[in-house]
């Protein structure tokens, strides 16, 4: 019997390390296993609640009965607030025409890509990062891929960028980074923006421009002195040439409320806003009405983010000095400082070592596969992220991360290290 072919997309599209992963783990915890989860970028409510302020809103828009079609482009009353919002937090100025609401951040990514890139385009990604190759995948772009390195903080730099600039369309640039947790700097965001302008300043009146879409879903969450930077702040040039990502999803602890915006100039906006008028991902009508009057509540924002941050960063810190504490007992493990966002990069440098039963750990998947099933540690490999499949680098989540756990982790871990033996 000859199988069904269906369209080219679907057929070639990119399996999920993540989701794979995903089955094992919760198989492992329905036979009884204690597996210590950070692959998840969400959060564990009983943990992490969503601010109380906007889940009173919520069910108050609920109870007066807004469960009608919002507007296409979000609701005036929403669009207005994120204005100010942005004024306020970002100083970055833009009307409710130069935004567009929609059910969280990827189909804002999703109607970006597609506003922006034709079949064949260039597209600009570093790895690792998050879904990009999805994307540009999705509209038959064609990868032009930097490999960001560790001494960067896994960062793409204008030395990795500027030789790949010619007939590209999208840069695709995400602060704090998703899987890194890592920042740019001021100046190393600085000289990217420069290279943009100089590049489109360059192009003739009938060549497309070269679009920077920046994802800062994590711009609320830094740590210690870092500070976020953003392209239209550091260069006024840039206005016409960047579109922001932007949602409550992860600043508010809010992945499953489903409001997220795009700002950026008004003919892309609006182009996005008729690709998803099609697609049909608005975000719901209650939750648009709760957002409007939450994001003006500047006390409950303020005393929120302060706890959110502080709890969050201590879960980060916490895990980082354990994994210190092991690198100097000499194990083959590493981490850099936290900086922002939810996650900890760390390297588990174990291949080429044998486990106690004889087994040769000869590639990261062996690695991956260890930690799991020795040390009950789950954490997604940057290959999972489109960096080369010998990485040998991590991201690790706290979003589901209980305080208590954190000794017991490292405690875990130091006794599967213990029992290899180097090659």
């Amino acid at each position: 019997m000859s199988v069904m072919k269906l369209s080219h997309l679907s057929e070639t599209l990119i399996g999920s390390e993540i989701v794979k992963l995903g089955g094992e783990i919760r198989e492992k915890i329905r036979q009884g296993e204690k597996i210590y989860n950070f692959t998840v970028g969400d959060f564990d409510p009983s943990v992490f609640p969503i601010p109380k302020a906007l889940e009173d809103e919520i069910v108050e828009a609920y109870r007066q009965h807004f469960t009608n079609y919002p507007a296409a482009e979000g609701n005036l009353d929403l669009r207005d607030a994120i204005s100010q919002f942005t004024i306020e937090r970002e100083q970055l100025e833009y009307q409710p025409g130069e935004i567009l609401v929609a059910a969280g951040g990827r189909p804002l990514i999703y109607a970006l890509y597609r506003a922006i890139c034709d079949k064949g385009d260039k597209v600009i990604y570093a790895v690792p990062s998050w879904n990009n190759n999805h994307y540009t995948h999705f509209v038959g772009a064609e990868h032009t891929v930097v490999e960001a390195k560790a001494e960067n903080n896994f960062m793409p730099t204008v030395a990795e960028l500027k030789d790949k600039l010619s007939g590209a369309v999208l840069l695709a640039l995400c602060s704090p980074q998703n899987p890194t947790g890592t920042t740019f700097t001021k100046k190393n965001l600085s000289d990217i923006c420069d290279m943009v302008v100089e590049e489109n300043k360059r192009r003739g009146e009938n060549e497309k421009k070269l679009y920077v879409m920046y994802d800062q879903m994590y711009w609320h969450l830094t740590y210690g002195d870092i500070q976020h930077y953003n392209p239209v702040s550091l260069n006024e040039g840039m206005r016409e040439y960047t579109i922001f990502i932007d949602a409550i999803s992860k600043i508010f602890a809010a992945t499953g409320v489903r409001v997220g915006w795009a700002l950026g100039p008004g003919e892309i906006i609006g182009k996005m806003k008729a690709i998803l008028t099609h697609v049909g991902a608005w975000a719901p009508m209650a939750e648009q009405k709760a957002v409007a009057k939450f994001l003006q509540q500047k006390n409950n924002i303020d005393q929120y983010l302060a706890n959110f941050r502080k709890e969050i960063e201590a879960r980060l810190r916490g895990i980082y000095n354990g994994l210190q504490d092991l690198k100097r007992e000499e194990f083959k493990v590493d981490a850099i400082a936290p900086q922002a966002a939810i996650y900890l990069t760390v390297q588990f440098d174990l291949s080429g070592q044998t486990t106690a039963d004889g087994k040769l750990l000869a590639t990261q998947s062996d690695v991956t596969a260890y930690l799991l099933n020795e040390a009950k540690l789950a954490v997604v490999p940057f290959y999972a992220f489109g960096a080369p499949q010998d990485s040998s680098w991590y991201r690790l989540s706290v979003g589901t991360c209980k305080m208590e756990e954190i000794p017991l982790m490292i405690s875990q871990l130091r006794q599967a290290f213990a029992k290899l033996e180097k090659k």
